[in-house]
């Protein structure tokens, strides 16, 4: 065989190699279409600050619940999933001049450590006034990708959970500290009856993380 053939036919071998993991690559984007992003979930509050209360029902445990549930539903999508925090804790240490600036402070650090390409930030809302309902979702101009992150997610859950609330902007520390890509979502009012009633449901929390989940693959699709 001459010297020319052998390098035809390793060009050819390369092409049908080359052709072959494309095919290989866009078949598992379109099964696990957030294969190989970094995802940061974060539970919010945590061990000594309980968040909201009504009751004996404490914000903490229901953004935890929220938030591990979220991240089963993320890692089916090929995602590679963070927690800030798995359990009943918060990040900050003894020495920390305010306890509650160095748990947040902590959790961007969390972020920027593993390169996160986005963060969800779980929180449950109250309101003195016990009408007020539905999910919603907050963002920081910090990044401008916030905000399309933020509308994708409130369009959602409009649609698919009747929210009459709107996105909105927030200054609040943590989100404005760090320029990782990510929103704040208020997953419904623990102050409200039937909102209270539905976030502790493990079925209402697995809808909410399957509407998170389809609105984080839309923005990585249309990034």
């Amino acid at each position: 065989m001459t010297e020319r053939k052998i390098k035809n036919m390793l060009f050819v071998l390369f092409l049908i190699g080359l052709f072959t993991f494309q095919n290989i690559q866009a078949q598992v984007l379109e099964e696990l279409p957030l294969f190989g992003k970094i995802i940061f979930v974060d539970a919010g509050h945590g061990g000594r600050d309980p968040g909201a209360m009504y009751g004996n029902l404490m914000e903490k445990d229901l953004n935890l619940a929220m938030a591990l549930t979220l991240q089963q539903t993320l890692l089916e999508q090929g995602a590679i999933v963070y927690m800030t925090r798995d359990e009943d804790e918060d990040l900050s240490s003894k020495w920390d001049e305010s306890l509650k600036r160095g748990d947040l402070y902590r959790r961007i650090v969390m972020y920027r450590k593993k390169n996160a390409d986005l963060y969800l930030s779980i929180h449950m809302n109250d309101h003195e006034n016990e009408t007020q309902s539905g999910a919603e979702v907050l963002y920081n101009k910090i990044n401008p990708e916030n905000e399309r992150l933020g509308t994708i997610l409130m369009n959602l859950f409009q649609k698919e959970l009747h929210s009459k609330r709107k996105l909105k902007t927030t200054d609040l520390y943590m989100y404005r500290n760090t320029t990782v890509p990510g929103v704040l979502i208020e997953c419904g009012f623990i102050s409200n009856a039937n909102d209270r009633y539905l976030l502790q449901k493990k079925s209402y929390q697995e809808k909410i993380s399957q509407i998170i989940t389809k609105g984080v693959i839309t923005f990585f699709q249309h990034s």
